[in-house]
């Protein structure tokens, strides 16, 4: 495997009181684990505040994870030798969801997409001036806008910079986190189909965040959803949007929009209390909505992962009452 998870958790804590003590805790991520095989793209999808963003910023550093372990290559992210880890992480990038605010304002494009070569090879100034040519190129900007500020491109061309810095490194793997939810829908094609052509030329490796399932079933190998901190069901796209199990996968596709005017679906609403990651509900987090509730059992206790089909997993205790 080219990245695992395995456990991981992301607590924030939350202070309170004269002396600002810890009075509680977020629970943005509460025990996921998860694997990523080279050359794949996975999806990671979820409302909003369900924790999947954190997860990527974690895979890339940005914030410390409170438990769990991350591997990449076989070699743990956290707990490594500093230089192991800085090698380590050359191979990881990141781009953000949104590219305005995610670009130096104060930086021309070059030195934006320069900057990464500067810390971490050794070449000459020509030398990144080539690179950082061509890469302008690879994503389909031009010359003239090196010399040129973020705040004078639109979104798309923005997002198109932001590609290009985290490209400049040459690594395997790159968390893509929303990096279309902020453009226009003929822009998002346009990003789509760029990020499906760097990964064949450069046989790079995703793990694609997002809210949008239409986004996520035209470019995914495999799907994991996520609901207030835990992954509840993970398969491959055709059986996640085919054939998906859990009560919440169900509703999140049967919200898709089908472009037929004529086509009268079943929306499944989903009603009961939204809880909050600082006090999740004990048992299965999903029960305070669920239609498919079945009794304590899913108040009480937490459900394990189980594989229904070939590398098909779903947190449910519906899967013990359909194999009984």
């Amino acid at each position: 495997m080219l990245l695992e998870v395995e456990n991981l958790r992301i607590h924030y804590p939350i202070a309170g009181g004269v002396f600002q003590r810890t009075i509680g805790r977020v629970h943005a991520v509460d025990g996921i684990s998860f694997y990523v095989r080279e050359g794949e793209i996975v999806g990671l999808v979820g409302e909003s505040g369900c924790g999947k963003s954190t997860v990527g910023k974690t895979i890339v550093g940005i914030v410390p994870p409170t438990k769990g372990n991350i591997t990449f290559e076989g070699k743990d992210l956290f707990h490594s030798d500093q230089q192991d880890v800085i090698k380590l992480k050359r191979n990881i990038q990141i781009v953000f969801q949104n590219p305005q605010s995610s670009l130096d304002p104060r930086m021309t494009v070059g030195n934006i997409i320069a900057e990464p070569m500067k810390i971490h090879f050794r070449m000459t100034r020509q030398q990144i001036r080539e690179r950082v040519l061509d890469l302008i190129d690879l994503v389909g900007l031009q010359k003239e806008h090196l010399d040129r500020y973020p705040h004078e491109f639109s979104g798309g061309q923005r997002q198109r910079i932001g590609i290009a810095r985290a490209i400049s490194l040459n690594p395997k793997f790159i968390v893509l986190d929303e990096p279309t939810s902020a453009l226009d829908v003929s822009v998002q094609a346009q990003i789509l189909n760029l990020l499906q052509d760097l990964r064949e030329r450069h046989h790079l490796t995703y793990l694609f965040i997002s809210h949008d399932l239409s986004v996520i079933e035209h470019i995914s190998d495999r799907v994991m959803v996520m609901y207030l901190g835990k992954i509840v069901e993970s398969a491959s796209r055709e059986e996640i949007f085919r054939h998906p199990f859990h009560p919440y996968t169900k509703a999140l596709v049967s919200a898709i929009p089908i472009p037929d005017p004529k086509y009268r679906g079943f929306d499944i609403i989903l009603g009961g209390v939204i809880p909050s990651p600082r006090d999740p509900p004990s048992g299965c987090r999903f029960h305070t909505r669920c239609q498919e509730k079945i009794g304590s059992i899913c108040e009480e206790q937490d459900p394990s992962k189980v594989e229904i089909s070939r590398e098909h997993f779903v947190s449910c205790h519906l899967v013990g009452i359909e194999r009984s």
